[in-house]
C-alpha cells in the first residue's frame, strides 16, 4: 500500500493558496512564503527529504495546471520532472496533459486514488491542490501532512482543512522544527 502526503506552505491562519505569487495566483497576498522574511536555509531542508520519499506526484486540476507552465522547465523542480504524475480531475481532458513531463495520468474520482494507493510504490505527494487534498482526507485517503507554517496572518484563503462538521481526527507528530526567521516545520501521521 503506498502513502499519500499532503506537502505544503502554510500561513499560521492556515492558508495555503498563493504562497509563490507566480501567474495565476489571485490572493491579494499572493507571494507570502518570500515577502518579508529573512531566507534560512535550514528552513527549507524539508524540500529535499521530501524528494528522497517521492515516488510520484498528485495534483488537482488547478494545480497542475498552474505547475505545468512553469516545472518542466524550471531547474529548481528538475528533479521532479520524471517522476510519475497523477492530475486528479472530473473535466480536464487527456489532450491538456503537457509533454515533456515525465508519465502523467488522469485519475477521475477520489475511488481512482483509493485504488492507485493499493498499489506497489513509494509514496505520492500533493503539491499545492488544497481542494483536492480537502476531499482526500474527508474519504479518510491522507496519510500524512508536512507543513511549512510561516509567521503570517493572511485572513482569508484557501485551507487544506476541511471546515465541514466531521468526526475529530487524531495526528501524531512525527517532527518538527523551528527556526530563527519564525517558520515551524510540522510532520504529522494521520493515526486511524
Amino acid at each position: 500500500m503506498r502513502d499519500l502526503v499532503y506537502t505544503g506552505f502554510m500561513s499560521l491562519d492556515g492558508v495555503v493558496d498563493s504562497p509563490g505569487g507566480g501567474p495565476g495566483e489571485k490572493h491579494r497576498s499572493a507571494g507570502w512564503v518570500v515577502k518579508d522574511l529573512d531566507f534560512v536555509p535550514e528552513a527549507w531542508t524539508l524540500k529535499g527529504e521530501e524528494l528522497a520519499e517521492t515516488s510520484a506526484l498528485m495534483f488537482g486540476r488547478n494545480s497542475y495546471e498552474s505547475f505545468a507552465t512553469t516545472w518542466p522547465a524550471s531547474e529548481d523542480h528538475a528533479d521532479y520532472k520524471e517522476l510519475p504524475k497523477y492530475v486528479v480531475s472530473t473535466t480536464l481532458p487527456d489532450d491538456a496533459l503537457v509533454d515533456g513531463w515525465g508519465a502523467q495520468t488522469i485519475l477521475r474520482s477520489t475511488e481512482d486514488v483509493a485504488a492507485l494507493k493499493q498499489g506497489d510504490g513509494g509514496k505520492i505527494f500533493i503539491h499545492g491542490s488544497a481542494e483536492l487534498a480537502r476531499r482526500l482526507a474527508d474519504a479518510d485517503l491522507i496519510d500524512q501532512y508536512n507543513l511549512l507554517v510561516f509567521p503570517v496572518l493572511l485572513g482569508a484563503g484557501a485551507s487544506v482543512f476541511s471546515r465541514e462538521d466531521r468526526a475529530k481526527q487524531m495526528l501524531s507528530l512525527r517532527e518538527f522544527d523551528t527556526y530563527s526567521n519564525g517558520i515551524m516545520k510540522l510532520v504529522y501521521d494521520v493515526r486511524r
